[in-house]
């Protein structure tokens, strides 16, 4: 139990968790108890020090009742000479000060205290004389530090103008910054206090300062800066200048940690250059890379002090220390150990040998390794942070560094479109590493920024310019690394070497399988050594290289004549591993698989394009299989549609089941009702059937039915359906659900269509299947929305949301986001879209996912829109139409989602022909697919621009046509409800999907045959 005085009365347990102490009068009697740490304290003393000249009427009785409530939460004992509280002096504030103070480390001592002593108990009588007494010891202590910024020394002196000590520090303080005038204003000062209320002259200790000052004597001095010197601006690492400089506050012995190219030199220079001694001329820095013996290390110290000796080199080592220690235990000391690695044995006994010696030295080493020894607080040092797809790269760290260093050897070098993309490549390719950065910066004097980025992965040849007076082994990129590998033991260097096959770190368990039998020792030995590092999933260690390490320990795997072997153990463990976790993927362990595959996707990604470029058919064929249908869960369509197109082109090799299987993925993702050819699909579906792949695959159960139904094979379609429906698999059979309720939509069967989905949802539920659930939410809320149930449809989107965000879905849970914000915005709720929009903008902000971002501009138009904001949703439309052109994400959808956009602009201008011709043209996409849904949408706003153009007879026509394509009219939508005030319920219609699409095209003025 520790408790603390210099301040309101704290009491904390060994952990530091605060104790509740309770009242006042309770908090007197501990605080009054701690001033006798582990002595009795007589109850008659105890009683006048809490009550003084008016004690209660039963004293005694009263302080047993303190001590009774003081005993449930601190150790209070009844002795023959009193009550004894439980502490020793080390664990009071008040003793520890005074040992400190004594010792004259003043730094430490005042750093306990936390405002004025005893704060909270002065009305106790023994707590004002106990605090006058500490109060005198802290202004002492200050006073002792001789030196303190002009700032505090103000606020002292204005606390306590008649100090003439307190006063002399000032007026040295003023005179070191220049401001002579001012250091002899407060002598003036001073001496009017000293004669007007006291009637005595100043000291002689103050008239001695005020004649130096007079003199100009006590002007500004240079003190002795004997850090490295620092050429270039410190950019980075706030928080671990802030973190390292709280760790000296509190230890004694602080490393620096992390691999080579870190930084961390400069970083302890900084930290060094920085801290209060520095400015004392109290600081040292001793460069050990340099040193090959461990005998000469206090050599190269002692000259850090331009200090020499010579003799017997037997006696050398020891008269060193003993110099070194003299010097050092003149005041309170800094000293800088950089670079240990390679000594670290030596190392770590000259430390501690000079810390046992030198009370008041700190000490702040830098090495790949720990010193390993008792009192030492590290401080990991790794890359920079670097952008991860964001749109805004300029706050990160690596950029930030790059950019200096660029601008330095290329002015006019900056960030821009033009330059953003190879920025963000360089900084997350050389991991945010300071050294390779600033080497990939100098590069800037003969090439461009593209031409680095182009030979990246040939960085070793690459990065070779660095500065000419570095010392060489920070001179290029490989020679760091190099540095680092001379220093590693044979078995390390095996592990090492083969560790470089996991592009995206590995567990203990694939180390074990592909590198070592055995490896956990070796592992750490290699992070202790900043060769690995080690992060913690879920209380689970993952280990993992720095690319640059890992390129680098690739060359040794090459060179050793054993990466075929290790490589091919490498793909097996990973096959296994889909193999293993595939079908969990739609279980209830869904969560647990996709965090699975989500740490080990590089891995997979990596296996799986070796087995191609090798053609090991049926591996490649396993590795896709195992993982498709996560890529398909998170959204990562971009790298499922190639990596089936790949192994697709291995041909014949194929297994026909998993030919036929990625030939229906492929199809499916590049489907567009309307245009998939229909023999092909049929035929690929046959194949699907005929091969087996239906029973081993349950991504069939929905891809077969909707592959059918995108390409109008409406019977072969039902009849999928009705397979799926038959499996005994649950998953298969939720998803015949799902697919069921696209057909009977397009049928015009709304009611059939939301109990099919229900059923979906129940039995995706039942399974756990996070994917399946939020999709059908999805559908429910837009079908709900439809009825004129705004806020029944906020809701299902809303828990559509929480289903996507926990299956960390990025397409889905953007999709959500924008949803709900239109649905408020229909519902006329726009500070709640508005928010729903920040949001998902916030979103794909952390994400770093700039696809989505035009999404979320397409929704923030139609917000604006909506609104009445329609100068900002005309500049957000243009924006879109500029990001959906250039991106791929919407593929044949771009024209119809700008023609719509357009069309709704133009309405708010009061374009209305030029919102025609826009609807027009997303007639001729939604009717040329066949697209029912879209197609009634796209009439419903062709029939608000024929109201608007004064032709309501066309308006009606066209909402009754909508009516039947859809089976109903949006109802959730403001302007359709609009529409139906103005012109009544339209009526209902008996024609055939075919012709109301005909009649539709006819209305919007084009060709019907």
């Amino acid at each position: 139990m520790r408790v603390a005085l210099l301040g309101p009365t704290n009491v904390e347990t060994e952990d530091g968790t605060p104790v509740d102490i309770g009242g006042a009068r309770v908090r007197m009697l501990v605080a009054r108890l701690a001033l006798d740490p582990g002595r009795p304290v007589p109850a008659t003393t105890l009683i006048d020090d809490l009550w003084g000249e008016q004690p209660p009427a039963d004293a005694v009785n009263a302080l047993q009742s303190l001590v009774s409530r003081l005993r449930k939460v601190c150790p209070v004992a009844l002795e023959p000479g009193g009550y004894r509280l439980g502490v020793t002096t080390e664990d009071v504030d008040v003793f520890r000060f005074e040992r400190l103070r004594a010792a004259g480390r003043l730094d430490e001592a005042l750093a306990l205290w936390r405002g004025d002593a005893l704060a909270d108990v002065r009305e106790a009588p023994f707590a004002a004389p106990t605090a006058a007494r500490l109060e005198e010891a802290r202004l002492s202590a200050q006073e002792d530090r001789g030196e303190l910024d002009v700032a505090a020394l103000t606020a002292l002196h204005e606390k306590h103008p008649l100090r003439e000590r307190l006063a002399g520090l000032l007026m040295r303080a003023l005179c070191a910054q220049g401001r002579q005038s001012d250091a002899l204003h407060v002598y003036t000062e001073v001496r009017g206090r000293l004669t007007d209320e006291l009637g005595v002259d100043p000291s002689q200790e103050l008239q001695d300062v005020h004649l130096a000052a007079l003199r100009g004597e006590l002007g500004p001095r240079q003190v002795a800066d004997r850090l490295p010197v620092r050429l270039t601006s410190f950019v980075g690492r706030d928080d671990e200048l802030a973190e390292i400089a709280g760790l000296l506050g509190g230890a004694r012995l602080v490393t620096l940690v992390g691999p080579g190219g870190a930084g961390k030199t400069r970083l302890a220079t900084e930290v060094a250059a920085r801290h209060p001694l520095h400015g004392k001329g109290r600081v040292w820095f001793a460069a050990l890379a340099g040193v090959r013996a461990a005998e000469d290390l206090a050599g190269v110290v002692l000259s850090a002090f331009e200090v020499t000796f010579a003799g017997d080199p037997r006696r050398r080592a020891g008269e060193g220390m003993a110099r070194i220690a003299e010097v050092l235990d003149a005041g309170e000391s800094l000293l800088v150990l950089d670079n240990c690695e390679h000594l670290i044995g030596a190392a770590a006994e000259f430390t501690t040998e000079l810390l046992r010696r030198v009370p008041n030295l700190r000490v702040l080493a830098t090495s790949r390794e720990p010193l390993a020894i008792d009192g030492e607080s590290l401080c990991p040092i790794g890359p920079l942070a670097v952008p991860n797809g964001q749109a805004d790269v300029s706050a990160f760290g690596a950029v930030r560094l790059f950019l200096d260093r660029a601008s330095a050897v290329k002015p006019g070098f900056r960030l821009d479109e033009s330059t953003v993309d190879d920025v963000r490549m360089i900084c997350r390719r050389l991991d945010g590493m300071p050294l390779a950065l600033e080497l990939a910066a100098a590069r800037l004097r003969s090439m461009t920024v593209r031409q680095i980025t182009q030979r990246l992965d040939d960085r070793f040849r690459l990065l070779t310019s660095g500065s000419r007076t570095a010392l060489p082994r920070q001179r290029t990129l490989r020679a760091v690394v190099e540095w680092s590998w001379d220093l590693l033991t044979e078995e390390e260097l095996l592990l090492a070497r083969r560790f470089a096959v996991f592009p995206a770190g590995a567990d203990l368990a694939a180390i074990e399988a592909v590198c070592l039998p055995d490896p956990f020792y070796v592992l750490t030995s290699l992070v202790e050594k900043s060769i690995v590092d080690v992060i913690e999933i879920e209380g689970e260690p993952r280990y993992r290289m720095l690319e640059t390490i890992r390129v680098y320990a690739d060359e040794q795997l090459e060179a050793s004549g054993e990466k075929r072997e290790v490589v091919g153990r490498f793909r097996h463990y990973y096959r296994e591993l889909t193999a293993r976790w595939e079908p969990l993927t739609r279980t209830a362990r869904q969560l647990e698989a996709i965090d699975v595959y989500e740490a080990e996707q590089d891995n997979v990604v990596a296996a799986l394009r070796g087995a191609i470029d090798d053609r090991e058919v049926e591996l490649a064929a396993d590795l896709l299989g195992g993982t498709f249908w996560y890529w398909l869960v998170k959204g990562d369509n971009e790298r499922a549609e190639m990596s089936v197109r790949d192994v697709l082109a291995l041909g014949d090799l194929l297994p026909a089941d998993r030919f036929a299987t990625f030939r229906a993925m492929q199809l499916i993702m590049a489907a567009v009702p309307g245009v998939t050819d229909a023999e092909e699909a049929a035929a690929v579906i046959e194949s699907c059937v005929n091969s087996g792949a239906v029973q081993k695959y349950p991504s069939l159960a929905i891809a077969l039915p909707m592959l059918a139904f995108l390409s109008q094979n409406t019977e072969l379609a039902r009849r999928e359906v009705e397979r799926a429906a038959a499996s005994e698999d649950p998953w298969s059979r939720a998803g015949a659900e799902w697919a069921y309720s696209f057909m009977l939509v397009d049928d015009g069967d709304l009611e059939g269509a939301e109990r099919a989905r229900d059923r979906a949802y129940d039995q995706f539920t039942a399974i756990g299947d996070r994917w399946g659930s939020a999709m059908t939410l999805g559908m429910k809320a837009a079908f709900v929305s439809h009825t004129g149930d705004n806020q029944g449809a906020i809701d299902l989107y809303q828990r559509g949301l929480e289903v996507a965000t926990e299956l960390r879905s990025q397409d889905d849970a953007v999709q959500q986001r924008w949803r709900l914000a239109v649905e408020y915005a229909r519902m006329g709720d726009h500070g709640a879209a508005a928010r729903e929009v920040v949001a998902a903008e916030q979103f794909v902000r952390d994400v770093g996912n700039d696809q989505l971002s035009t999404m979320l501009d397409y929704a923030k138009a139609e917000v604006a829109l909506r609104a009445g904001r329609t100068e900002e949703a005309r500049a957000l439309s243009v924006k879109f139409k500029q990001r959906a052109i250039a991106s791929s994400l919407l593929g044949t959808f771009v024209t119809e989602w700008i023609a719509m956009l357009d069309a709704r602009v133009a309405i708010a201008d009061g374009r209305f022909d030029d919102a025609e011709t826009s609807a027009a043209v997303a007639v001729q996409t939604t009717s040329d697919r066949a697209d029912m849904p879209d197609l009634a949408a796209v009439a419903e706003l062709l029939a608000q621009v024929r109201h608007l153009q004064g032709r309501d007879d066309a308006a009606r026509r066209l909402m009754e046509l909508a009516q039947l394509i859809r089976g109903r009219l949006d109802m959730g939508d403001p302007d359709v409800r609009h529409l139906v005030t103005e012109l009544g319920e339209p009526a209902p219609l008996t024609l055939t999907k075919a012709e109301a699409l005909r009649r539709v095209r006819e209305e919007a003025g084009l060709s019907t045959g």
